[in-house]
């Protein structure tokens, strides 16, 4: 907009009033040089702060987030918590709960009991369970109780591997749509008191000898490998009672190779390197350390009673 032909007017500011002059309007000469003042936006702060400590910055970010998830793997705990080692659940939380200000020895050593000591680490993995001896795919049909057994670490010989043990039988009476959480409580509390005694599980020697008990009609289709009849004949007699099952001796049968399983394999050259066989069916005493039930079409097992304090069982 212009008041004379030729002559231009100052723009105008935002309230309306005219910019100061810094030229002659007409002829264009320099009247007074102007600067107009510019408000920079601050820049957003892309470097790490002064005396920045990496482990404490690692700790405030890391101890909530483990913290939280040790809550929800003891979530069978009152609400109302707090921190003490009168149980074994209560003692192992107080261990894996990290402090503020602990150091990285402790910091890590909780990590490790946590993630891979009690398993968490392996919580969202398909996990197969089973001994490593003797490895059977698993069989749709009926619900099906497995027991799994273990040499204690310190009866494991130097250079050896820890023997282990798994037996099941089959609910051959119930189904997946026929079994329940009660039933499965009732079976539970049955198997604690048949195999557990004063928190730990009981225990029988392995051995070279196959005992089979057969009795498909009732679920059970029994192998225990023990060193003698008298080892394996009170295993399968508990397994018989928790489904109320009556012993019979003529389902029995046994197999005692002549095989000796004392003696230690010579050394053979197996990928480049000299190891040691295991020997045939080595004598061990293997202990009761849970039960776990599998129930068709649902994908994690069920711990019915765990003595290692890794799972959360139906019954403590």
């Amino acid at each position: 907009m212009t008041d004379q032909p030729g002559v231009a007017v100052p723009a105008l500011d935002d309230q309306g009033k005219q910019f100061p002059l810094t030229s002659n309007v007409a002829t264009g000469a320099t009247l007074t040089p102007f600067t107009p003042t510019i408000q920079a936006a601050e820049p957003l702060e892309d470097e790490l702060p002064e005396n920045f400590n990496p482990f404490l910055h690692l700790q405030e970010v890391y101890l909530p987030q483990h913290n939280a998830a040790v809550r929800l793997f003891f979530s069978d705990l009152p609400n109302d918590w707090k921190p003490n080692i009168a149980t074994a659940r209560s003692s192992l939380r107080v261990a894996c709960t990290m402090l503020p200000g602990e150091n990285e020895l402790m910091t890590a050593m909780r990590h490790r009991l946590f993630y891979d000591l009690l398993g968490y680490g392996n919580s969202n993995l398909i996990v197969y369970n089973g001994s490593t001896n003797d490895i059977a795919p698993p069989v749709a049909g009926h619900p099906r109780v497995y027991f799994y057994f273990s040499q204690d670490v310190a009866s494991v010989p130097h250079g050896t591997s820890r023997l282990d043990a798994e037996y099941s039988f089959r609910l051959i009476k119930e189904t997946a749509a026929t079994y329940t959480k009660a039933k499965a409580t009732t079976l539970a509390t049955l198997i604690k008191e048949f195999f557990v005694i004063n928190g730990e599980g009981i225990q029988f020697t392995k051995g070279k000898n196959i005992y089979r008990y057969t009795d498909p009609v009732n679920g059970y289709r029994l192998m225990i490998y023990a060193h003698l009849e008298s080892d394996a004949l009170p295993i399968i007699e508990k397994m018989l009672e928790c489904t109320e099952t009556v012993y019979d001796q003529n389902k029995l049968s046994t197999h005692e190779p002549l095989r000796d399983n004392t003696i230690t394999p010579p050394e053979q050259l197996v990928y480049e390197k000299e190891i040691i066989p295991p020997k045939f069916r080595p004598n061990a005493n293997v202990r009761f350390r849970y039960a776990y039930l599998e129930i068709p079409l649902v994908k994690k097992p069920i711990y019915l009673v765990d003595t290692t304090h890794r799972h959360i069982p139906l019954v403590h």
